[in-house]
């Protein structure tokens, strides 16, 4: 995966682009992808509420909940296992 780039460095880029200069030549001269930076115009344009999409908070914010929903789904999946092996999962006996 290619190191990100920091924060300035695209909001930068993007005044540029949003200051009327062409993707490809602000891609060039940056010495980075135009689909990138394309990319980096677009998600700005959805965070300034001019297109509709995901904002970055709400990204980061669905990329945090999905990471801890496979925590929580593997800690589960651990203690149905314990259990299992423990023989708590099947009925007492006695009843």
């Amino acid at each position: 995966m290619p190191r990100p780039y920091p924060p300035e460095f695209r909001a930068r880029a993007v005044a540029l682009v949003r200051a009327g200069k062409p993707i490809s030549r602000v891609a060039a001269e940056l010495g980075i992808s135009q689909g990138g930076l394309h990319n980096w115009v677009r998600q700005d344009r959805i965070d300034r509420g001019e297109r509709l999409g995901l904002t970055t908070p709400e990204s980061t914010e669905l990329a945090k909940a999905r990471k801890r929903i496979r925590q929580l789904e593997t800690e589960v999946e651990i203690l149905k296992r314990t259990a299992k092996l423990l023989g708590e999962d099947r009925p007492d006996p006695k009843g």
